[in-house]
C-alpha cells in the first residue's frame, strides 16, 4: 500500500513562503523610515531604539496602542489598501505628540485569513509613509496568517507607538485655568472613528461607494470616506519649540468632543466651546442630513471637523496661533476655560439643510 501523504502547515492553510515574501516587499519601504536612534532593519526578534543618539537628556517614555475601527471593512470592502495603515499610524502617533512626546518608533501588527503579500505589501507602504510624515521608524512588527479565525481576504491591524519627551515638557500642564483660550485644528475628514455608524449610513442612504460622493462630486464616496486621519507631529513639534504657552494638546478621537477634552483639563476646570466657530465639513453635513444624527451625537461620535484642540494661555494665544499658522495649520479661537467641569456648547454646529 501508498503511504498518504503527511499533512503540512500549507494544506492547514499557514504559506510561510508568502510570510517570506511579504518581508522581501516591504524592506525597502521600512529602511526609508529610518531616523536618527533607529536604522529601522527588521528580520531580527526585536527592534532596538537609542535614545541617547536621538538627542534626549532627561526623557520620559510615552506609549500608544490603537487601531482603525471598521473603517477597516470599507478599505477591505473597495479593496483600498495603501491608505489604511497611515490612518493605523496616525491614530498612534497623534496620541503622543498631545502629551508632547516626540513619536520614535512604530510596531506594527498584521493579521489574516490568508496572507497576500501584495495587499499586507500596500498596507505597509501606507504604514511606512505615515511614519516618514511622523518622524519615526517602523522597526519591526508581526504578520500573523489565521485560517479559521479570518475569512479569506479580511485582515486585522493594531499599531504600537513609542514616542520621548523631556520632563518638563510633558502635556498637559497643571496650570490649565479658567480665561485660557481654546484652539481647533481642522480634521481632513472622519479620520478612524465613527465608521460603524457611518457604514450604518451608508447603507440605510443607499448610497453607491464607487460613485460621486454627494458632497464632493470631485471623488467617489469611498475615497472621500476612506480619507486618511492627519497626523499633527510636525506642526506640533515646530510650535512646542518656537513658542511658550501650550498648556494641553487634546486629540479628538473616539468619544468626540464630549469624552475627550476632559481627559487633558485638571479637576475644576471646564471647556466652554462655541459651535458657531467650527467649520463643520461637507462629509459630516452629509452624515448628519442622510442618518437623521443629532447634534449631540454628531459631537459624541465624530471630530465634525476639528481634529486637534490647543489650550493656550491667554496671553500666549496669538503667539501661537502664528506659530501654527507659521507650520502651515489653519487654527482658530473655538472657545475657552472656564470654572466647572466637563464640556459645554454654545452657538449650533452648521449641519443639517
Amino acid at each position: 500500500m501508498q503511504k498518504a501523504k503527511g499533512l503540512s502547515y500549507r494544506d492547514a492553510g499557514v504559506d510561510i513562503d508568502a510570510g517570506n515574501r511579504l518581508v522581501d516587499l516591504i524592506k525597502p519601504l521600512v529602511k526609508a523610515t529610518a531616523r536618527a536612534g533607529a536604522e529601522a532593519e527588521i528580520g531580527g526578534f526585536g527592534g532596538v531604539f537609542d535614545l541617547k543618539r536621538a538627542g534626549f537628556k532627561d526623557p520620559l517614555l510615552v506609549a500608544a496602542t490603537d487601531g482603525v475601527g471598521t473603517k477597516l471593512k470599507l478599505a477591505v470592502d473597495a479593496n483600498k489598501h495603501d491608505t489604511i495603515g497611515i490612518d493605523l499610524v496616525a491614530m498612534n502617533v497623534n496620541d503622543l505628540i498631545v502629551q508632547g512626546a516626540e513619536p520614535l518608533l512604530f510596531l506594527d501588527y498584521f493579521a489574516c485569513g490568508k496572507l497576500q503579500p501584495e495587499v499586507a505589501a500596500e498596507v505597509v507602504k501606507g504604514i511606512a509613509e505615515g511614519c516618514k510624515e511622523a518622524g519615526c521608524a517602523l522597526i519591526g512588527g508581526e504578520t500573523a496568517e489565521m485560517p479559521g479565525l479570518y475569512r479569506e481576504g479580511d485582515y486585522d491591524l493594531a499599531g504600537f507607538s513609542l514616542g520621548a519627551v523631556e520632563r518638563e515638557n510633558l502635556l498637559p500642564r497643571k496650570d490649565v485655568k479658567p480665561g485660557d483660550v481654546l484652539l481647533g485644528i481642522p480634521s481632513s475628514g472622519v479620520h478612524s472613528n465613527g465608521f460603524s455608524l457611518v457604514r450604518k449610513i451608508v447603507n440605510a442612504s443607499g448610497a453607491r461607494l464607487d460613485t460621486p460622493a454627494p458632497f464632493d462630486k470631485s471623488r467617489s464616496l469611498i475615497e472621500a470616506l476612506l480619507a486618511p486621519t492627519r497626523i499633527y507631529v510636525k506642526s506640533v513639534l515646530s510650535v512646542l519649540k518656537a513658542a511658550h504657552g501650550i498648556k494641553a494638546l487634546c486629540h479628538i478621537t473616539g468619544g468626540g468632543f464630549v469624552d475627550n477634552i476632559p481627559r487633558v483639563l485638571p479637576k475644576g476646570a471646564a471647556a466652554k466651546v462655541d459651535l458657531g466657530e467650527i467649520h463643520a465639513l461637507p462629509v459630516f453635513q452629509w452624515l448628519a442630513n442622510a442618518g437623521n444624527v443629532e447634534e449631540a451625537e454628531m459631537l459624541r461620535t465624530f471630530n465634525c471637523g476639528i481634529g486637534l484642540m490647543v489650550v493656550a494661555g491667554k496671553k500666549e494665544a496669538e503667539t501661537i496661533v502664528n506659530a501654527f499658522k507659521h507650520a502651515g495649520e489653519r487654527i482658530a479661537p473655538i472657545g475657552e476655560i472656564a470654572a466647572g467641569e466637563g464640556v459645554s456648547f454654545s452657538g449650533k454646529l452648521k449641519l443639517k439643510d
